[in-house]
């Protein structure tokens, strides 16, 4: 089928065609028969790259352009949210009927919030728990959307998937004509899941470039057809062997390992690995990027490997990573600088990043109470499907790693050749639905048992199980959220309270709400900054809890006993082993937010904890939300007279500052760094800024002339636009020269 053939306008058509697209892929077409631009929804399971995100931009713009609609595009993770923006940007171009440009709106951060700016735009992009927070908020333009798009649908099946099938029935219900795409790569039941949505369903395992599957042995590979390859012996570790095989015939190398550690170390050995394989115009590239890396952020000992890892021409990739340093890695793998990447399997569930080969190194996972367990079949199919580069390869493999001849049948036999598992919904675990069943009532969508019953009958726990499963639970959840003042009944009719319709807007579990009450109402201790970190690392809503290491127990517990008068919670004994252990989580991450707020740099947390800066993000981010939560909450609560503690420390948290960098942080441009070199530099507040002369502003280090005019200019401070022109100018001729010495000067132009 070809473009030129689809009902769709003209100007999407020469846009089409401007950019390469004449024919449709098989799947593509099926989606267009199985009447997907007529208005009826659809669930497509086809593999990667098989065209699923033309198939959504057809849909959203045949509702934009021809019909006025709204299109809502959720994703799992903020990465993806990022990439599916850009990608419908290159569409703005495009005209609606009323003569506007499409506009295309991305929203994944504050989760107390309408967001009702949103309704301006025509596509909205945002993530699976963002959208859920909308709902929570009845934010108007909702009820607008004509078509939702569904990316990685399969993911309704893990631990996140009740906030996805909720967020689903939410908005069939409140919009019943509502066109629904829903999109993966891998679904067993996918008729199931179309049954659910009311939806028609294409389910092909159609490539663009073929895809094999095999087993590695003593150097030897398996596939599922029946062939064999030998590898050469250009590695002692099996993993970067394959990688090595794939990169010497010009391919790159994805290497899925079940660990951030592994993936480092994986990383350095490959970089070491492919040192002198690199052609000298692409090494020096890779010198700039690691270069770039060196200086992007805070200096760490991680920061260090990668740099080193990149110089060689191989990277890492993990949740460890600062999202800096995660972008300048996908960017160059992208641009195939990078070689071989080895990644922990959520890289699967992320950004688009194939590769000719994709190396299963370990089929085994650490799970909490398990130890080392077998991952799922879905979860190797969705590392498999990496395999294979459209445009470059003519296939691609996926090779999972043995150590024994038995071993390579029965991974043959229970990966490579078996069927991904059947999804099934979460959604009766009680903390998933204990804040779902407050959201429908806070938010106004329920109000009686038998309105909760069935509301929940419309998501896909409902179409899979009897709704008397779930009435149990839901019976239970309302005494528990009914006993903490969430809500009240008067006789059939169930009303949130003021603080229980907080609790819902705010996004967080009504057991950390609790928490956090109690803590509020505490009138028995003096409140520290400890009790706060400590009060917020002790609800559900804190992760990552970052989990005691060997040899960090005496530390831990020498903290403990310091400040065990400053906490308001009572704390595990070590006679129960888990609680116990979760308990010292819970005061590990205390003693890592404390010292990231006593400005200790990345590289100290790094070396005393081994906290990365993406876990530290991460820590940090929840800990933000989570004081703003409790200083909204002591406002409903009427407990005020913790309201300015928590502020202030919400914002040292942000920042990562000691109160007296406050005034300078909140400066734009200025970060912890920046603050320190001020406040040392006698440049201690707003006043002294505003006085200074720009010169001398200049002078200090990483101040340059722009920054120093950016903060006068914010502090009602004169600048003199001829002095300031002097300055910058002398700056670039001065940064000019450096950069002519420290650059190769044989170095072709275009490279720079």
């Amino acid at each position: 089928m070809r473009i030129s053939e689809l009902d769709i306008s003209d100007a999407i058509k020469d846009l089409l065609s401007s950019r390469g697209f004449d024919e449709l892929y098989p799947p593509q077409a099926e989606a267009i028969k199985a009447g997907v631009l007529e208005g009826k929804s659809l669930v497509m399971a086809s593999p990667t790259a098989s065209g699923k995100t033309l198939v959504a931009e057809l849909c959203a713009f045949k509702h934009i352009l021809e019909q006025g609609g709204k299109v809502l595009y959720l994703v799992p993770l903020r990465a993806l949210a990022s990439e599916k923006y850009e990608d419908f940007q290159t569409y703005s171009s495009l005209t609606k009927q009323d003569g506007n440009k499409i506009r295309v709106g991305v929203s994944t951060g504050d989760l107390d919030s309408r967001k009702s700016w949103l309704g301006d735009y025509d596509i909205v992009v945002t993530t699976n728990e963002k959208c859920d927070s909308l709902l929570r908020h009845r934010s108007p333009w909702m009820e607008d959307v004509s078509l939702v798009i569904v990316d990685e649908v399969h993911l309704i099946g893990n631990d996140r998937g009740p906030t996805l099938e909720v967020a689903l029935a939410r908005l069939r219900q409140l919009t019943p004509e509502l066109q629904v795409l829903a999109l993966s790569a891998t679904i067993r039941n996918v008729d199931e899941v179309a049954e659910w949505l009311n939806a028609q369903w294409i389910e092909t395992k159609w490539r663009p470039v073929p895809l094999k599957e095999g087993v590695a042995f003593n150097e030897r590979i398996i596939f599922n057809d029946g062939s064999t390859k030998r590898l050469r012996p250009l590695n002692r570790l099996d993993p970067i062997n394959i990688a090595m095989n794939s990169v010497l015939d010009g391919g790159q190398s994805l290497i899925f390992v079940e660990s951030r550690r592994r993936a480092q170390s994986i990383a350095r050995e490959a970089g070491n690995a492919l040192r002198g394989t690199n052609k000298k115009k692409a090494e020096m590239r890779l010198l700039e990027i690691s270069t770039m890396i060196s200086t992007r952020g805070e200096k760490t000992r991680l920061s260090d490997d990668l740099a080193s890892a990149v110089a060689g021409g191989a990277a890492f990739h993990h949740a460890g990573l600062s999202s800096a340093h995660r972008k300048i890695v996908e960017t160059a793998f992208k641009g195939g600088l990078i070689k071989i990447l080895s990644a922990t399997p959520t890289l699967a569930a992320g950004v688009n990043l194939p590769a000719r080969t994709a190396v299963i190194a370990s089929y085994k996972r650490f799970r909490p109470g398990y130890g080392m367990y077998p991952i799922s079949v879905l979860e190797y199919k969705q590392m498999s499907g990496r395999a294979g580069r459209p445009q470059y390869d003519d296939a691609g493999e996926a090779i999972l790693i043995a150590s024994s001849s038995d071993e390579q049948d029965a991974l043959m036999e229970d990966y490579v050749t078996a069927k991904p598992e059947r999804l099934f919904s979460r959604l009766a675990q009680e903390a998933a639905i204990r804040g779902h069943t407050l959201a429908a009532i806070a938010s106004d969508y329920a109000h009686t048992e038998p309105g909760l019953m069935d509301f929940f009958g419309q998501t896909f726990y409902g179409y899979h199980y009897p709704l008397g499963n779930i009435k149990l639970i839901l019976a239970g959840i309302l005494s528990y959220l009914r006993r903490e003042d969430m809500i009240h009944h008067e006789g059939d009719y169930i009303y949130a309270t003021d603080f229980g319709r907080r609790v819902s807007e705010l996004y967080i579990d009504p057991l950390s709400a609790v928490v956090l009450r109690d803590g509020l109402n505490q009138d028995d201790i003096s409140f520290t900054d400890i009790t706060w970190l400590h009060l917020i690392c002790h609800t559900p809503d804190m992760r990552p809890k970052l989990r005691p290491r060997r040899g960090e127990m005496v530390a831990i517990e020498n903290f403990l006993e310091e400040h065990r008068h400053e906490l308001t919670v009572k704390l595990a004994s070590d006679y129960d082993y888990v609680d116990y252990e979760t308990t010292l989580g819970e005061l590990r991450t205390t003693m890592i937010l404390k010292a990231w707020i006593d400005e200790t740099s990345e590289n100290d947390l790094f070396e005393k904890y081994r906290v990365s800066p993406g876990d530290r993000y991460s820590a940090v981010h929840n800990a933000n939300w989570l004081l703003y939560s409790a200083y909204e909450l002591a406002r409903v609560l009427g407990t005020d007279k913790h309201r300015g503690h928590i502020r202030t420390l919400r914002d040292r948290v942000r920042y990562g500052v000691t109160e007296k960098l406050l005034p300078l942080v909140r400066l734009q441009g200025i970060g912890r760094v920046r603050a320190k070199v001020l406040y040392n530099s006698g440049f201690k507040s707003a006043s002294i800024l505003k006085a200074a002369p720009l010169a001398r502003l200049v002078e200090i280090p990483l101040i340059g002339p722009s920054l120093a005019k950016t903060i006068k200019e914010q502090i009602g401070g004169v600048v003199d636009q001829d002095e300031w022109r002097r300055l910058d100018t002398d700056t670039s001729e001065q940064r000019s020269i450096t950069d002519f010495f420290e650059k190769p000067r044989d170095k072709p132009k275009s490279d720079r």
